[in-house]
């Protein structure tokens, strides 16, 4: 879809990222530390703190060679309870600035500010009172990005990290953007890069230089009008509010170590609980499933199904995700699988669709679920568990983000 052009009169949109998200909140509840290399997760390192990728550590990064790399880093197991609660908390400054704000994961957000400068201030002063706040009131640090667009705001969030500030003033957005590495645009991952680096393109600049019609012959219709357009500055979306997420998800890195068939089941028991719990608790149903493996090798592989109506049944949800893995067992035994994923998509408002009434008069099922819903919510998650899960650990459990 070509993206016209579209310009605010001032740069009104921020991005919000807080740095280093999860090892962020490690540092921040374990003093001891600051200022000092930290990974999160044992297996997949989930989140590096900034002394941990000054040496090169990444995510998803498999633990030991993070740990070759940063010999000194202390690994932190993840505590997703802790996370979830400092994005709501961070979550809330934000709503408190403007209720103009578009989540895009627990960790970042798009606002837009515009008509607040005669009881707010400068989009600029309200960045900088937004990360004040943040800093004070949550104890994170965030970097923010102050732009015309979405996408400019992003890229300048991604430029300015760690724990800043970058305005891309009006009327400079191509001397900003120009200059930068392809790989700032959106769509651009490492085969797309590497076909621009082939092709003699490195920069942003360049892009714009060769033009629509020549990047469209180099990348395809689509691809290259869409990176021909950002390249221009060009984003006409808008801060979307109340937009309610389309899927959600999981995931559990297993680590290097082969697993075995019943482990890996019993990963994937765990993550349909889990699944099952958030979707009821949302009031949503959903149609259709997704399973996502990795292997040895870093490549990955999706599956998915639909279901003939909506539901919110962890068993229903089971026997799908069951019958998606049984039939990609096969790569795993021939791969071997180093993480498993787990999304529900289709999402639907639960009372916007007629369910089918059951006519053998046995809805055991779902009591069942809204029973251990409330057990779980009441004592904890681990009050009541499977027994193919108990004396078992399932790696790092990671919420996949939004689409």
């Amino acid at each position: 879809m070509r993206i016209e052009q579209f310009e605010r009169a001032d740069a009104s949109i921020l991005h919000a990222d807080l740095d280093s998200f999860y090892a962020s909140v490690e540092q921040r509840d374990h003093p001891h530390l600051r200022g000092r290399p930290v990974l999160v997760g044992g297996g997949v390192v989930l989140a590096a703190s900034y002394e941990a990728k000054a040496v090169g550590v990444r995510s998803p990064m498999p633990g030991h060679e993070a740990r070759a790399l940063c010999p000194t880093a202390v690994t932190m197991p993840p505590r997703f309870d802790a996370y979830m609660e400092a994005s709501k908390a961070v979550f809330n400054v934000f709503r408190d600035v403007t209720p103009l704000v578009e989540g895009i994961s627990v960790d970042e957000a798009f606002l837009d500010v515009s008509g607040l400068r005669k009881i707010s201030g400068t989009p600029v002063e309200i960045a900088e009172r937004l990360r004040e706040r943040v800093r004070i009131d949550v104890g994170l640090p965030i970097t923010v990005g102050v732009a015309r667009s979405k996408f400019l705001a992003k890229v300048a969030s991604a430029v300015g990290k760690p724990d800043g500030l970058l305005h891309v003033e009006v009327g400079r957005e191509l001397d900003f953007l120009h200059p930068l590495p392809v790989r700032r645009l959106w769509g651009v991952g490492a085969k797309t890069e590497a076909r621009l680096f082939d092709a003699g393109i490195s920069t942003v600049g360049q892009i714009a230089e060769l033009g629509e019609s020549r990047m469209c012959g180099l990348l395809g219709r689509g691809t290259g009008a869409h990176l021909y357009a950002l390249s221009m500055a060009r984003d006409p979306r808008r801060v979307e509010t109340g937009r309610r997420r389309r899927s959600i998800g999981a995931q559990r890195a297993l680590g290097r170590r082969i697993k075995s068939e019943s482990d890996i089941e019993a990963t994937l028991l765990a993550i349909v609980d889990r699944l099952g719990a958030r979707l009821r608790k949302a009031d949503r149903l959903t149609r259709t499933v997704v399973l996502r493996l990795r292997f040895q090798d870093f490549d990955a592989v999706t599956r998915s199904r639909s279901l003939p109506d909506p539901t919110d049944s962890t068993e229903t949800i089971l026997a799908v995700a069951r019958g998606l893995l049984d039939d990609a067992m096969p790569l795993v035994r021939e791969r071997g699988c180093t993480l498993i994923g787990l999304s529900l998509t289709n999402l639907a408002d639960h009372g916007a669709v007629q369910l089918v009434l059951s006519f053998d008069g046995d809805d055991h099922a779902a009591a069942l679920d809204v029973a251990v819903d409330s057990l779980r919510g009441k004592f904890g998650r681990d009050a009541v568990t499977r027994g193919a899960l108990i004396n078992r650990h399932h790696g790092d459990d990671a919420p996949m983000l939004p689409d």
